[in-house]
């Protein structure tokens, strides 16, 4: 399974950016894929994830009503919609997927949040 993540970038306090991560060479269809975030000194934690097979989420605490993860099934591609953004938000965000034991990570984008 490769992973391809695109969206970071430097947006003001307030604003919004959009993440994306498109998997391939997937051979099931029933997977979870979410985001995780890593910022400076800080170790790796859970953003928001999403199961195929039901579209149940999670999200962390810090994130609901800010941050909504959705999944395009036809295009293996999730997405991270993430509206209020905060400089507690700025970060190294990771695309991970796990399928049946085994997990994948896609390479980080960066978020960089201004006040």
């Amino acid at each position: 399974v490769q992973l391809q993540a695109s969206g970071g970038g430097l947006v003001q306090a307030g604003g919004s950016l959009r993440l994306s991560c498109a998997a391939s060479g997937i051979t099931f269809d029933d997977y979870a894929i979410g985001w995780f975030r890593q910022a400076p000194g800080k170790e790796r934690e859970v953003v928001s994830c999403i199961a195929s097979t039901d579209g149940s989420t999670y999200s962390a605490d810090s994130v609901k009503g800010r941050f909504t993860i959705s999944l395009d099934f036809a295009k293996d591609t999730v997405y991270l919609q993430m509206n209020s953004l905060k400089p507690e938000d700025t970060a190294d965000y990771y695309c991970r997927f796990q399928q049946r034991g085994d997990s994948y990570w896609g390479q980080g984008t960066l978020v960089t949040v201004s006040s």
